[in-house]
């Protein structure tokens, strides 16, 4: 079983053991959904001010959910439309302060306010997209960009 360790110490301390906490979740495991999940679930329960974490994977035409942590979610989102759509088109992270004016947003829970999107690449191929939301407005920070980044890393790593 599976415990994760209480965050502590200055935000990239916590990103830091968050990182750990990851390796060691997804240590030795393949299976792309197993892992989308419990990494949903370990960076919702660790990051305080979510309300929805979880990944969309690319059919080869759309992004189209997957395993996540929260109310239900919107399930297909086309390539450039709203922050996942955008973040996915452009191969850029979405740091967003105010979804509500980020142009084309998608409102898939009406209480989110603020957004991360990272989005996922392997050996040049879109696989989808790593994205957070937030009640708060300007959740986000640059430190939170980076260590989110780190950890979707971690999950492409597992991929074949």
């Amino acid at each position: 079983m599976f415990h994760a360790a209480a965050l502590e110490g200055s935000k990239t301390e916590q990103y830091q053991t968050l990182a750990a906490q990851a390796r060691a979740l997804l240590a030795g495991e393949r299976d792309r959904t197993a892992n989308a999940a419990n990494l949903s679930a370990l960076v919702y329960h660790a990051l305080p001010g979510l309300n929805w974490v979880g990944f969309y994977f690319f059919d080869g035409t759309e992004l189209v959910v997957g395993p996540f942590q929260g109310l239900p979610a919107c399930v297909r989102i086309a390539l450039g439309r709203g922050v996942c759509g955008t973040a996915a088109a452009t191969g850029q992270t979405q740091r967003v302060a105010d979804v509500d004016a980020f142009p084309g947003h998608i409102p898939c829970d009406s209480a989110s306010r603020s957004e991360l999107v990272v989005p996922l690449f392997k050996r040049g191929q879109l696989i989808g997209v790593f994205d957070l939301d937030s009640p708060q407005l300007d959740r986000f920070d640059a430190e939170d960009q980076a260590g989110l980044e780190a950890v979707a890393a971690i999950f492409l790593d597992t991929l074949e």
